[in-house]
């Protein structure tokens, strides 16, 4: 059973899709939230969750502070099944489902900047199978002017044996973990305000 790890809804059920997907297991959620909460990005933030899948990562981002959450993903009934979860958590006020392409959502962004501060927070989970000039067209055009906030935290999480993505100019590497055969890594906007980089060390309560 796929459920949200903690926060407000935690231990609430989700929905998955019946197949097309691959939802993130509940141990790594769990690492990657601890460490997004010691960077301190999900209370009062934005997030935009591609290749959302049921919605598990954004809905999580929900659950600990977010106060606006966009899943998309091009599957129409991924997104069905996102709205769904959406509805029986209580969080349409907070969530929005969006079911088109993830390349062609931040190429808008990047026409057109989603106004004060940016983004705080992207998570993507793509299929294993993406072709990878996808994901640099994505991770681009997050790059872009305007789109993130200058303390944001851009998350990719994808098989281990692909190594780490290709970050554009203007992102820079964080850290990096892995989970088995899975590893998820952490970038951040260059020239954060403060001029130095998150401290990249594990939190302690990250297993």
């Amino acid at each position: 059973m796929t459920r949200i790890v903690a926060g407000t809804v935690g231990g609430r059920p989700l929905t998955v899709p019946p197949s097309g997907t691959r939802p993130t297991s509940e141990r790594v959620r769990e690492a990657m939230f601890s460490r997004l909460e010691h960077y301190d990005v999900l209370d009062g933030s934005r997030v935009l969750d591609l290749f959302a899948g049921s919605g598990a990562l954004g809905l999580e981002a929900a659950s600990r502070g977010a106060v606006e959450v966009t899943l998309v993903d091009a599957a129409r009934k991924a997104a069905e099944v996102a709205r769904r979860n959406v509805r029986d958590l209580g969080l349409t006020g907070v969530v929005t489902v969006l079911a088109e392409p993830a390349e062609r959502c931040t190429a808008r962004l990047a026409a057109e900047p989603p106004g004060g501060r940016g983004l705080d927070l992207v998570l993507i989970d793509p299929p294993y199978e993406l072709d990878p000039r996808v994901l640099t067209r994505v991770l681009s055009d997050l790059a872009a002017p305007g789109v993130l906030a200058p303390e944001a935290v851009v998350v990719v999480e994808q098989a281990k044996r692909t190594g780490a993505p290709a970050w554009p100019a203007g992102l820079v590497p964080l850290d990096a973990k892995t989970y088995g055969d899975t590893a998820v890594h952490y970038a951040e906007p260059d020239g954060r305000p403060d001029g130095e980089a998150r401290d990249a060390e594990a939190n302690p309560a990250e297993s």
